[in-house]
């Protein structure tokens, strides 16, 4: 089976898509990322993808005349690669629903809260505020409405006495790394479909692989 061809848009450091480069590196990996796309010139995320020997792309949407502008011409690069999924990885524009959907059930975010809880940003200090006994991490499929779309991955991790919101973002951030390499691996291997709006699994032997346990 051939491998799905992946690009990765960015904005900064690119912490998530270092994770995806190390997953996509394995021997037996059932993607390939073809690209990087950062709307930011000096996104260290470039640096890495550059180490790893994958192409990068800087369009920058300051230069461009409103969004649909910048999205045409990110859509063409992403045509011209042929792409089969879009990940977004601390990529910080709002896409149009136009955008959205032309790439419907290709496009896919990470976003650092339990959604449908604590949609946007400052995710972390919103928890705390809240009280809340378990925070996570998210991975969808994207729809036109900010931080919605079906979900295919989540991992809980717990709020404790005396959490600041670096000391509970950093524990969200690790497992980041384990989750989105994880869904990117189960659509690559066809093991997810979208209904409606849920996602399915296909031939997932234990679907508790499909969610961390916060006590893991």
């Amino acid at each position: 089976m051939a491998k799905l061809k992946v690009a990765v848009l960015i904005s900064g450091s690119g912490s998530n898509l270092q994770a995806l480069i190390d997953m996509c590196a394995k021997d037996d990996a059932p993607a390939e990322i073809t690209r990087v796309i950062s709307n930011v010139e000096n996104a260290y995320g470039l640096e890495r993808a550059k180490q790893a020997n994958i192409k990068t792309t800087v369009i920058d949407h300051k230069k461009y005349n409103g969004r649909e502008a910048f999205e045409e011409a990110l859509h063409q690069v992403l045509d011209s690669d042929k792409v089969d999924l879009i990940c977004l990885a601390g990529f910080m524009r709002l896409l149009t629903d136009g955008f959205v959907q032309k790439w419907r059930d290709r496009l896919i975010n990470i976003h650092p809260a339990l959604l449908p809880s604590f949609k946007g940003l400052h995710t972390h200090e919103r928890a705390i505020e809240a009280g809340v006994k378990f925070h996570g991490a998210t991975v969808h499929y994207v729809r036109p409405a900010m931080d919605e779309g079906p979900i295919i991955v989540q991992a809980a991790v717990p709020v404790l006495p005396g959490d600041s919101a670096n000391d509970l973002g950093a524990r969200v951030l690790e497992q980041e790394h384990r989750i989105y390499p994880l869904a990117l691996k189960l659509i690559a291997e066809r093991k997810v479909r979208v209904s409606g709006e849920k996602v399915i699994y296909n031939g997932v032997e234990n679907l508790d692989t499909a969610s961390i346990n916060p006590s893991a």
